[in-house]
């Protein structure tokens, strides 16, 4: 077996205070943050010459990573008061507002307890629930979701305030295509109109559903047209990936295989977060000189499955008995296309092609799976393999 091996030069940061160099939580060092040269260059260029951007990618490709890995860049750390919110389990105008306030506090606070008082005492329609900590005399975003009465009014404050900060500011959206489906039929238009008006703060509309964020960008018809510049977020080609991997397991005197590392690219298709999480879980148990083959990553992958499979027979207890069967013949599939016809009904017994289109909408709506250029997906690629094991039959081999 050929073994990847590496020059002796030492990196910048050897992750000396992190015994694991695969990070899957919190922010990641700039020193262990692979590649994504050509992106950040791209959204720090848009964002610092006065641009709005939106980053389009499928989710667990590391867009969230890429914002916040840009944020400690110094010409952004710097230079700006920069913010993140995530929107993806909102429903309304209500949740985005009382989202969007509390990021802007959480980031404030470490800055001062002047900046996170002067925020409070912005959001005028809130003044009455605000309070000061007794303690240590900051305030408190005491807020609650009830408390927001009037929205509308309150994204108004929040939006002022960020346009009237002593730096200027950048607000990062993520998975922003779920305003598509509040009940507030007007949201696109509100937020337009607001956000157009801004001198000083610019926006990353990040997003997972690249069909919904297209539709919201480039069509003539809706608020957003044209109103940003566009960077997708693709895979990390296989030979900067397989060196980024190699680089940390030699910095900690291991070895990896390049099998294996076609093994774990090829099985999640090159994206990044599950195979962060292999190489975590497979790192700690490759024993120092030791080389990660292909096996270690397999019982690594059963180890993380086995972890989850609580949650995912939770999962799978919601759902119904029509539900069910889609799900698992997508899993079955990988990337499943044409699931209304005859042939795709047939070769997984599934019902009539108008129960599978009303189970794919409901299965969409719980983003249990993605739809890719008119296929679909099991979204957490983790889920996909556990439901492969158990109800397919299909065991990962290494052979």
């Amino acid at each position: 077996m050929k073994i990847i091996i590496f020059a002796a030069e030492k990196a910048k940061y050897m992750a000396s205070n992190k015994s694991n160099p695969f990070i899957v939580m919190g922010k990641i060092p700039a020193e262990l943050f692979c590649d994504r040269e050509k992106e950040s260059d791209k959204l720090i260029h848009s964002l610092t010459n006065g641009n709005n951007i939106v980053l389009i990618s499928p989710r667990r490709m590391g867009k969230t990573g890429l914002i916040h890995h840009c944020y400690d860049d110094a010409r952004i750390r710097d230079e700006y008061f920069t913010f993140f919110v995530d929107i993806l389990h909102t429903s309304n105008l209500r949740e985005f507002t009382y989202n969007l306030g509390r990021s802007i506090y959480k980031e404030l606070v470490p800055k001062g307890k002047r900046l996170a008082k002067g925020f409070i005492q912005a959001l005028k329609s809130l003044s009455g629930t605000i309070s000061i900590d007794t303690l240590n005399g900051s305030p408190s975003f005491g807020v609650e979701l009830g408390d927001i009465a009037n929205a509308e009014l309150t994204l108004e404050e929040i939006f002022d305030y960020l346009d009237r900060a002593n730096k200027p500011c950048i607000m990062a959206i993520d998975e922003f295509q779920q305003i598509t489906h509040y009940p507030e039929k007007n949201i696109e238009a509100l937020l337009r109109g607001h956000i157009q008006q801004m001198q000083n703060c610019n926006f990353v509309f990040a997003g997972s559903e690249r069909s919904i964020m297209s539709q919201m960008f480039n069509s003539s018809a809706r608020p957003f047209y044209q109103s940003a510049d566009t960077l997708e977020l693709n895979e990390i080609p296989f030979d900067v990936y397989s060196a980024f991997v190699g680089r940390l397991f030699h910095e900690k005197r291991k070895n990896v295989g390049e099998e294996t590392l076609h093994y774990v690219y090829d099985l999640f298709k090159g994206h990044t977060f599950y195979m962060q999480k292999v190489f975590n879980e497979a790192f700690s148990l490759t024993g120092t000189g030791g080389t990660c083959e292909k096996s270690t990553v397999v019982e690594a992958i059963y180890r993380i499955l086995n972890d989850k499979e609580t949650t995912y027979m939770e999962i799978l207890s919601a759902l119904s008995e029509k539900q069910k069967p889609l799900l698992y013949a997508i899993a079955a599939e990988g990337m499943a296309s044409r699931v209304t016809s005859m042939a795709f009904a047939k070769k997984h017994n599934l019902e009539s092609a108008s129960a599978i289109q009303s189970a794919i909408k409901q299965l969409l709506n719980q983003n249990l799976i993605t739809e890719i250029h008119k296929e679909y997906a099991v979204t957490d690629k983790f889920f996909a393999l556990w439901i492969n094991r158990i109800y397919n039959e299909r065991v990962l081999t290494f052979n």
